[in-house]
C-alpha cells in the first residue's frame, strides 16, 4: 500500500518553488518579496529574512487566520498583515508580493496603471496604486485592500506589487503579467511627444469575456 501524499508537505514545497521563481524571474532581490498559500484555515507563508534557496521541509512556517503561529519556529514575513487581509476578504488560495522593478517604477508615477494592454482584464481592470504606508503595517494592508476592490492585483506606491489567485501558479502569473504591462507602459510613455493609447472600459470588458474561456477546458493539455 502506497503512503498517502502529505498535503502540507506538498503545499510547502510548491510555495518554496514559487518563492524561488520570483527571484529567478527578477521580480525580487534577495528576500524582499514574500509568498503565501492557504490550506483550509492554515496560511503557509515564507519566513522573514531567510533566502529562499535555503528553505527546506523543516522550515515550514504557518499561521492561522488571526496570525497566530501554528507551525515552525521561524518568524513569518513582516508583510503578514497584507497576506492575512487578502485571505480574510477574498477567496484567494495564494498570494504573491514582489518588488518587481518596472511595476514599482510605475507606482511612483501614477495612481493607476493605464490599460495599455487587454491583459489588464485578467486582473479585473486598470490596476490601482495603493497609497504609500510603512511596510508591514496595518495601514498598508488597509490601503492594499481598497486598491484590490474588484481586482486580483494592485501596485503598492513606492513599494511593489501584490496579486492573488486560485493557485500559486496563477498568482505568480498575474504578477508577471503586471510587471510586463508596467514595462510596456513605461516604454510607450517614454517616447517624446507621444501619449500611449489606452483601452476603453468596453474593450476591456470584451477582452475579459474572451479571456474567461482561454486555454484548455477542464485543465486538459493539448
Amino acid at each position: 500500500m502506497k503512503d498517502r501524499p502529505d498535503p502540507l508537505a506538498a503545499a510547502w514545497s510548491d510555495l518554496v518553488d514559487t518563492a524561488r521563481r520570483t527571484v529567478a524571474d527578477g521580480l525580487v532581490v534577495g528576500t524582499s518579496g514574500n509568498v503565501s498559500c492557504r490550506l483550509k484555515d492554515l496560511i503557509l507563508v515564507t519566513p522573514s529574512g531567510v533566502p529562499y534557496d535555503r528553505l527546506g521541509p523543516r522550515d515550514t512556517t504557518a499561521v492561522d487566520l488571526e496570525g497566530r503561529q501554528i507551525i515552525g519556529s521561524l518568524r513569518p514575513t513582516s508583510e503578514l498583515p497584507m497576506h492575512l487581509a487578502v485571505y480574510r476578504s477574498t477567496p484567494a488560495a495564494a498570494v504573491v508580493h514582489t518588488h518587481a522593478p518596472h511595476a514599482t517604477a510605475v507606482s511612483t508615477l501614477v495612481p493607476e496603471l493605464p490599460p495599455v494592454h487587454y491583459m489588464a482584464a485578467a486582473l479585473g481592470g486598470p490596476v490601482r496604486v495603493a497609497p504609500y504606508a510603512l511596510y508591514g503595517s496595518d495601514e498598508l494592508a488597509d490601503h492594499m485592500l481598497e486598491a484590490l476592490r474588484d481586482r486580483t492585483g494592485c501596485l503598492l506606491q513606492n513599494h511593489g506589487t501584490l496579486t492573488y489567485g486560485d493557485s500559486l501558479d496563477q498568482a505568480l502569473d498575474r504578477t508577471a503579467q503586471l510587471e510586463w504591462m508596467s514595462r510596456v507602459w513605461l516604454l510607450a510613455h517614454s517616447v517624446p511627444g507621444c501619449s500611449p493609447t489606452v483601452l476603453s472600459p468596453g474593450q476591456l470588458d470584451a477582452a475579459g469575456t474572451r479571456l474567461s474561456g482561454y486555454g484548455q477546458p477542464n485543465g486538459a493539455r493539448g
